[in-house]
């Protein structure tokens, strides 16, 4: 896709945004894997003030799995099938930092937030490097792939790593990233 081609479809996302109100400032793009394969995307992520590339997991390819590709979002979420959307709303859940990421789910979810996907996090994380920090990462509860993984985006070796954690499992450095809204 050229630019101007990617530019042009990125259009009706940005009017719906600012559509809703000035109260949704804090909306910004998300590019899925329609456009561009989420492996691909990781090596472009770094922290801030660093030039090392983002890392997948090898993990993801355990037990003869196909990496990232058997990740989806929750079809509950309702993320909009475009290649690209709007997230708005979005919070780091520092909070939910030493809870089980299901118990945290169940609090956003009675909240009327949404977690964030694999797509949500490499975008929040493409444009706010400054989003992970030491001891202050989260899962991306928004996606499943049908066992008890669940992805999360944190530090290793000082560059951003997507690995992955139980869900069951409570982390002292992980909260569950989440979102108001998501716009198409």
């Amino acid at each position: 896709m050229t630019e101007a081609a990617f530019a042009a479809s990125c259009v009706p996302t940005i009017e719906a945004v600012i559509a809703l109100n000035a109260s949704h400032a804090s909306a910004f793009l998300v590019v899925t894997r329609a456009l561009i394969d989420p492996e691909l995307r990781v090596p472009l992520l770094t922290l801030e003030g660093s030039r090392k590339p983002g890392i997948v997991d090898k993990n993801h390819w355990s037990d003869a799995s196909n990496g990232l590709a058997p990740y989806r979002p929750l079809p509950s979420l309702g993320v909009p099938s475009t290649p690209v959307y709007a997230l708005v709303g979005v919070d780091r859940g520092d909070e939910f930092r030493n809870v089980a990421p299901e118990q945290a789910v169940a609090a956003l979810e009675a909240r009327g937030r949404t977690p964030l996907t694999i797509d949500e996090g490499i975008s929040l994380a493409a444009l706010f490097p400054e989003v992970l920090q030491k001891n202050h990462c989260f899962m991306l509860a928004g996606s499943d792939r049908g066992d008890r993984r669940m992805p999360a985006l944190w530090i290793s070796e000082n560059a951003p790593k997507l690995g992955w954690c139980f869900k069951g499992n409570p982390h002292t450095w992980l909260g569950v990233a989440s979102a108001s809204a998501r716009v198409s």
